[in-house]
């Protein structure tokens, strides 16, 4: 290698959960895989900035980072940012994510090992799909509206947070998570896009509709399950366990 040859860092393809179906064809995520950057000492670098970890940017600015694909972050789907942070994780310290599980029934803990290559991708409809178009449609089962929804992005999930945390500071007993996150998702009412009515209509929904609507937006959402099964000490099986997005995801022990 010369003195002038620069080192390449080598990146590895990812597929996401979406297929890059939900993208406009324009977008490089249309074509469903990514490139990320192996990490290196630039990225532990980001890992331990006390500023980013401070103001709760750590994570995306090490995603941002390990991503080598040139993309629009705010653009990634919630469960594509998911792929790409298991993936990152596999990446810089291997598939292996041990921590501590409590069983209720006893108290007991132990440590559980989980392989996080072994995890799976939602099974979706690709038939519900408007290939290139982030919108769905779904009747309302009580009032019979049909609402038009989109699949949040990672700037969707900024605004949902910003707009929980604006009302926190009015009051501390406002809470609205549910009207938020629906005002966030649906793009129109009957047709209908004004952004009031869509507002207004969230908070006066009837319960059921509420309920089988997030349902519905739960089962189109593609996204890697973060779930597993695991036999316990005292041999009891423990199926669907979500995984702990503990300290130690990307700040493990590793004795050094």
């Amino acid at each position: 290698m010369s003195e002038n040859q620069v080192f390449k860092t080598p990146t590895q393809p990812l597929d996401l959960p979406s297929k890059g179906k939900l993208y406009s064809k324009e977008s490089p995520l249309s074509s469903g895989v990514i490139e990320l950057n192996l990490p290196t000492a630039y990225h532990e670098d980001i890992l331990t900035n006390r500023n980013y970890i401070q103001q709760g940017l750590v994570i995306d600015k090490f995603l941002q980072a390990i991503i080598a694909t040139k993309i629009d972050y705010n653009e990634l789907l919630v469960g594509d940012k998911n792929a790409i942070m298991v993936g990152a994780r596999i990446l810089a310290y291997g598939s292996n994510y041990t921590f501590k599980y409590t069983d209720p029934s006893t108290r007991e803990s132990e440590e559980i090992t989980v392989d996080l290559s072994q995890l799976k991708e939602k099974e979706i409809d690709w038939t519900q799909v408007k290939e290139g178009i982030n919108e769905f449609d779904f009747t309302l089962p009580m009032s019979k509206v049909t609402v038009t929804f989109k699949i949040l992005s990672h700037k969707d999930e900024n605004n949902i947070e910003a707009e929980l945390k604006g009302m926190q500071k009015i009051s501390k007993n406002m809470s609205g998570d549910i009207t938020v996150r629906l005002g966030n998702s649906i793009v129109a009412i009957n047709g209908n896009r004004d952004q009031k009515s869509i507002r207004d209509f969230s908070k006066s929904m009837p319960m059921q509709d509420s309920q089988a609507l997030r349902k519905y937006i739960t089962s189109v959402t593609p996204d890697i399950l973060m779930k597993f099964n695991f036999t316990t000490k005292s041999g009891e099986v423990v199926e669907g366990l979500s995984l702990p997005m503990t300290v130690d995801f990307f700040w493990p022990d590793l004795g050094v």
